[in-house]
């Protein structure tokens, strides 16, 4: 530049440069760098060249502008980061408050139910236990277990959510086949789904998907247990999967009243309940586990009407190029 140029115009350039570190770094770097801009230009344009000697005064004025302007622009861009970081600070806060209260009344409310049914059959064994029949004994020993389970799952769903939201899980993948792990899942919940009428819909054909089994196990189960808990009984359930390009779709589907539009844009959200929700439904955060498992695998997960009445949900799996097995590998 120096030929086509004044040396006016070519401090400009050293200036710009003061301006992106101050924009940019911390104040230590804008002084570190109008320091360094102002040693080169001086050093290299300012007569005499090639010393740090300045004969013409006028140029301490430039040098003093670099400064100052470095100065300027760090003093406001750390003004403006510290107030940035104080209103995240504010919001984080007000959101951690948000959720605590709302964990606080969810589980308050949603495990007084369970704690005082196991108070009163507990209550009722201890102190008349001898006058009840084997059959009554039976039934209030059930009623406890019972209730106790469902609070052991609700905690459970609470420290898993936690734990989602931390980074504390970590996926270990593998090849995994999706109606396999919809089987299991069925099998273990056949007695929630003892009054429903099941159907399982899988292709012969559909790809292995390369996911964590026990998280997507975990996924799908919350989809089939919120199924089970908020449809009436005899209503059709039916859990399907299919391949849509390069994505495994797997769906679980009721026939029951439905939800209306605005639940249906926060149903995965934590803490959420619809308008339908009724007794026993659990702290809100089977659906917002389930979201967060299929996100850790790089997938989605939302819910839609279907046309002749009820609610799907669905999430999605990336499909990945299976491994050949050995023989073909070998041959290949």
């Amino acid at each position: 530049m120096a030929p086509r140029f004044d040396i006016v115009n070519i401090a400009m350039v050293y200036l710009l440069a003061v301006v992106v570190i101050a924009l940019r770094f911390s104040r230590g770097a804008a002084i570190l760098s109008s320091v360094l801009c102002v040693a080169a230009f001086d050093f290299m344009f300012v007569p005499p060249q090639s010393t740090f000697t300045v004969e013409d005064v006028q140029y301490l004025l430039t040098f003093a502008i670099m400064l100052a302007v470095a100065l300027v622009i760090s003093g406001l861009m750390a003004s403006g980061r510290r107030q940035a970081e104080a209103r995240a600070a504010l919001m984080l806060e007000a959101e951690t408050e948000r959720i605590r209260s709302t964990l606080l009344a969810s589980i308050s409310h949603d495990l007084r139910t369970p704690l005082a049914v196991m108070t009163g059959a507990s209550s009722s064994l201890a102190e008349g236990g001898e006058r009840l029949s084997p059959a009554e004994r039976t039934a209030l020993a059930q009623s406890i277990y019972g209730q106790a389970r469902d609070m052991s799952e609700q905690v459970a769903k609470v420290l898993q959510m936690t734990r989602l939201e931390t980074g504390g899980i970590a996926l270990d993948r593998d090849w995994a086949a999706i109606p396999e792990i919809a089987g299991s899942v069925l099998a273990r919940l056949s007695e929630r789904l003892a009054h429903h009428r099941l159907m399982v819909d899988f292709p012969a054909d559909l790809p292995l998907v390369r996911v964590d089994t026990t998280l997507i196990d975990q996924a799908l189960a919350n989809l089939v247990e919120n199924a089970a808990r908020h449809t009436p009984a005899g209503t059709v359930v039916r859990v399907r999967g299919q391949c849509r390009g390069s994505e495994l779709v797997v769906s679980v589907e009721d026939f029951g009243i439905g939800i209306d539009d605005h639940d249906i844009e926060h149903v995965f959200e934590k803490f959420h309940h619809g308008a339908s929700a009724g007794a026993g439904r659990g702290v809100g955060l089977g659906l917002a586990i389930c979201r967060a498992i299929v996100q850790l695998h790089q997938g989605k997960a939302w819910a839609e009407r279907l046309p002749g009445g009820g609610t799907a949900f669905r999430f999605t799996l990336p499909v990945d190029e299976a491994p050949l097995p050995p023989s073909e590998a070998e041959s290949a």
